[in-house]
């Protein structure tokens, strides 16, 4: 039997809600979120897991996809529509997300990296700049 991405991150999101916001297997004693976000061309709800920054109070995200040469498809759900919500914890969040540029983006990429290293392989396995995404609370 194969598993597909939907399966494992079903699997990942089940977890995750039954252990307060955390998880086991490769995400274990990693800082997991889950991004609500809705398909710019489908309008389908999708909840994704994803890794994250805390820095300073401020939630960061990362469009890697592993590494692969283009970005998530949740990445473009965000450019499109940035009124999203996460659960982190045992909490939801209503965020914007809003794509980090520049010097700024650089130094959050460089912290995740070092934080978690697999970071710093995924930028070396793509000719892309991997996109940082900064969750601001919607107050």
């Amino acid at each position: 039997m194969t598993t597909t991405p939907n399966d494992f991150n079903a699997g990942v999101i089940e977890e995750f809600r039954a252990n307060g916001g955390t998880a086991g297997g490769m995400f274990e004693g990693k800082p997991l979120l889950l991004l609500h976000n809705v398909g710019a061309k489908s309008g389908t709800e999708f909840v994704t897991p994803l890794v994250y920054l805390d820095e300073g109070g401020e939630w960061f995200i990362f469009a890697s996809k592993g590494g692969a040469p283009n970005n998530p498809g949740w990445f473009h759900n965000l450019k499109a529509r940035p009124a999203v919500s996460i659960e982190i914890g045992a909490d939801t969040v209503d965020v914007t997300a809003e794509e980090v540029t520049g010097e700024e983006r650089d130094r959050i990429y460089a912290i995740q990296s070092e934080q978690q290293p697999q970071f710093a392989e995924y930028a070396q396995k793509t000719d892309r700049k991997i996109p940082v995404i900064a969750l601001k609370p919607r107050g």
